[in-house]
């Protein structure tokens, strides 16, 4: 190592170092872990999440008579993906030519069965009373959510803590008592007493650039499947890219739809955001051109992932009527604002590359295994909605256009009153002080530690290690396993000694070790699957496995804490 080298890597290693990417090193703490405070609520309802399907998940369980509160690391509207779909898809039977019936089978044909029809039929039957509230509330008038949103919370004065990081599901006696956290703004730490919980706490990834994701971190998955939950689909991947000119720069690339003004759209069925262009990709490298009005690539390739002949894209859009032309893969019709009449600013033609929702399932494929048709979990009063529940409702691929928003609503709605009707039938929670105490030591664990890891730079090296598209998109059984190696490592050895200065970084401290989780169910549920199917695809299993494969794949925490892998036959549910 010659003296320039090594000064230029000294430099280097100090840049990182002011970015807050230094790996170990003594913890600065700004503030005394010792005199953080305590505040106690209780409620019947906890409602976790301020998006799309906590709102309806809190009227709702209002309405129907219960105490509600809603906790939200964000803002209310205005956090999470809500405020990027613009979206909503409106089953109305007085203007569509099919029946529900006809949807429900079209979903399924594209979904390769994938789908759970009962919340397939759930969407269409109630996507348009959903609509016509939130056209009441000036949702559809209006760019941003927020104010629409807390239209209706403020007039039945519904409690809502905003920015207030939850990291503890609480049960006691089998069943769930509430939740603990963190203030973000204070240096409090907030224990809520719940008869019921519904986690509307959205989708995740692993904060890749270029798209609108990185204040998801899959926390109420990993929340839930740390007190016993089952959580599945984690195989799946959401299919977004960027642009290849400033992949990174989120707004440059998605701007415009933030921009638009949410907008309905009826039937549209499609087979999108699959693997198809990572594949692509894999074989002839990247930049790859895509998007609506992109010519089409003229060198075939051999293999890649199956696409039904119906849904492929020289054939017409299922459901849509004779001549219609089909909207942008995977994206919304369009809306006013930003850019009318054309498609989002990540489907235009040019030149894209993949990775930008890295970590992302299909919207509403992963979360939380439904115990019922009313969004409950197999814990005793908890229940998931939108995002957080893995429902299946479109399946392992984005069959209906604008169906995310819809069905974050629809099911919000259809938690809200099931937790309200379970709050009535037992009794409220007791927790011992001393759980109380030992879950707030937990919590302020990294800001009481001399020197740790620093969350940002874990957070960076799992990056490296799950975003590669012949990782995390193009799989096979040899990189998968390469990449647990690493993920086994940082869950065992840097997540138990992350360190936290003040309270934003206790926030990226929690972050960064449900990501390391929700990477490590990531990897062994496509280890498990041996095909490929929808948005899973597979080198050595390339092809669809009927005989096999007809089953969800669930996974949950074992007695000695390690993780579990089932299969759930397709037709057998409730399981």
């Amino acid at each position: 190592l010659t003296r320039r080298e090594f000064l230029a890597l000294a430099g280097a290693t100090a840049g990182l170092a002011s970015l807050g990417l230094n790996a170990w090193a003594e913890n600065h703490v700004e503030i005394d872990a010792g005199a953080v405070a305590n505040t106690n609520h209780s409620t019947d309802v906890l409602v976790i999440g301020g998006g799309m399907a906590g709102l309806f998940a809190a009227v709702k369980a209002h309405d129907a008579g219960a105490q509600c509160m809603i906790i939200s690391k964000g803002r209310l509207g205005s956090s999470g993906l809500t405020p990027f779909g613009k979206g909503f898809f409106v089953f109305d039977p007085a203007t569509e030519t099919g029946t529900v019936d006809d949807f429900v089978a079209a979903v399924s044909r594209s979904a390769l069965g994938t789908n759970n029809p009962v919340y397939t039929r759930q969407l269409a039957e109630h996507s348009l009373e959903r609509a016509r509230e939130l056209r009441d509330w000036g949702y559809f008038d209006q760019t941003l959510a927020n104010r629409p949103f807390l239209r209706p919370i403020e007039e039945r004065e519904i409690p809502l803590l905003e920015r207030v990081v939850i990291t503890h599901l609480i049960k006691e006696d089998g069943r769930i008592a509430g939740a603990a956290g963190f203030r973000l703004d204070a240096e409090e730490t907030v224990t809520v007493l719940a008869r019921s919980v519904i986690l509307c706490t959205g989708a995740g990834g692993f904060k890749p650039s270029g798209f609108p994701v990185c204040d998801l971190t899959h926390d109420g998955t990993v929340m839930a499947y740390e007190i016993g939950a089952k959580v599945t689909g984690k195989e799946w991947n959401d299919g977004h890219s960027t642009r290849s000119v400033n992949p990174a720069a989120c707004y440059d690339n998605w701007g415009d739809m933030f921009d638009r003004v949410p907008s309905t759209n009826g039937v549209e069925v499609h087979h999108d955001l699959g693997m198809d262009v990572n594949y692509r990709a894999y074989v002839t490298g990247n930049p790859v051109e895509g998007g609506p009005g992109a010519p089409q690539p003229t060198k075939e390739i051999a293999g890649g992932p199956f696409v039904p002949q119906e849904f492929q894209h020289d054939a017409p859009s299922a459901g849509a009527a004779p001549g219609e032309e089909a909207g942008a893969p995977g994206g919304p019709p369009p809306g006013k604002g930003g850019a009318p009449g054309g498609p989002p600013p990540g489907f235009a033609a040019g030149s894209n590359v993949g990775g930008a929702s890295a970590g992302m399932a299909i919207h509403k494929s992963e979360g939380l295994v439904p115990a019922d048709d009313r969004c409950a979990s197999n814990i005793p009063g908890l229940y998931a909605a939108g995002d957080a529940l893995g429902s299946h409702m479109s399946g392992g691929i984005y069959t209906q256009i604008g169906s995310s928003l819809a069905g974050s609503a629809v099911q919000g709605a259809i938690a809200g009153e099931a937790a309200a009707e379970y709050s009535r039938s037992i009794k409220a929670p007791s927790i011992p002080d001393s759980r109380i105490a030992e879950i707030t030591d937990e919590i302020l664990a990294p800001l009481r530690r001399e020197a740790g890891y620093g969350p940002a730079w874990v957070t960076q090296i799992l990056q490296g290690v799950m975003i590669p598209n012949f990782v995390l998109y193009i799989k096979k059984a040899s990189t998968m396993q390469a990449a647990l190696v690493y993920v086994e490592e940082l869950r065992d050895h840097h997540a138990p000694m992350l360190r936290a200065a003040n309270m934003h970084e206790l926030r990226l401290a929690f972050e960064t070790r449900n990501m390391i989780l929700s990477a490590e169910m990531k990897l062994r549920a496509s280890m498990l699957r041996t095909e490929s199917r929808c948005s899973h695809y597979r080198l050595d299993y390339p092809k669809v496995d009927d005989d096999n494969w007809r089953a969800w794949i669930n996974i949950y925490r074992g007695e000695d804490g390690s993780m579990r892998l089932e299969k759930q036959a397709f037709d057998n549910w409730p399981a």
